[in-house]
């Protein structure tokens, strides 16, 4: 019995992977169900024992990928620094895993479509940990006089979820140069003086790790030693 629950388990993973391989390059509603089940590696009688439908297929991928973004705001937050630095860090985990996470590539593609069903979309998801960070981070005292939380949260899920579309054409838009651009133009203007100098960003901020040049940018565009380690 647990031998088959087992195999059971890693055919739906096998599909669920190759649906978002397929949704994430050809959308939902061109995407076929028979290419579908044969880059699994499964009949077609096994894709349907496990989804009723393409829909079905479809939000079991969203559901994969909500899963994936929450563990990704969550390593943000969890990492220490405040919660403006945990916007940043997620920012560069976000980017990273669209693209390395072909799961959340297509979770993406999908959240905006006649796919998505019940619970909030994947945009709606980061936009309200957005907010609700930057309503802490308000709170502590982190944010410059007169930035307003909501236009804030606004201008970063414009931006991220810009760099997300636009990567369907081109990659780089998904890259930490893109991602450091846009919080080089942002974080001067956001954070309140005391607290620039405390958040970093730049290569390595989101994974808590050093660039290859040992550090993490911070006030002023200086590059100085990473404080996550």
């Amino acid at each position: 019995m647990m031998v088959k629950q087992e195999r059971a388990a890693r055919t739906r993973q096998a599909l669920i992977r190759a649906g978002a391989e397929v949704f994430a390059r050809e959308g939902f509603v061109p995407a076929s169900l028979a290419v579908i089940s044969r880059r699994a590696g499964v009949s077609s009688g096994a894709l349907h024992f496990h989804f009723e439908s393409k829909r079905a297929l479809a939000q079991a991928v969203e559901d994969e990928a909500v899963r994936a973004v929450r563990q990704t705001v969550r390593d943000a937050s969890d990492r220490g620094g405040g919660a403006l630095q945990a916007v940043v860090d997620a920012t560069y985990g976000l980017m990273s895993r669209i693209d390395g996470d072909v799961v959340v590539r297509a979770g993406f593609e999908l959240c905006g479509g006649l796919v998505h069903g019940r619970g909030p979309s994947l945009r709606q998801e980061w936009q309200r940990w957005i907010e609700d960070m930057l309503q802490r981070a308000g709170r502590d005292g982190w944010l410059a006089e007169g930035v307003s939380v909501d236009d804030a949260a606004a201008t970063i899920v414009a931006a991220t979820m810009g760099f997300e579309v636009l990567s369907g054409e081109d990659r780089a838009w998904l890259s930490q140069e893109r991602v450091t651009g846009l919080w080089d133009l942002l974080l001067p203007r956001l954070a309140e003086q005391h607290a620039l100098g405390s958040v970093s960003w730049g290569q390595g901020a989101d994974s808590g790790g050093k660039g290859d040049d040992g550090g993490s940018r911070r006030a002023g565009g200086v590059w100085l030693a990473d404080p996550h380690t």
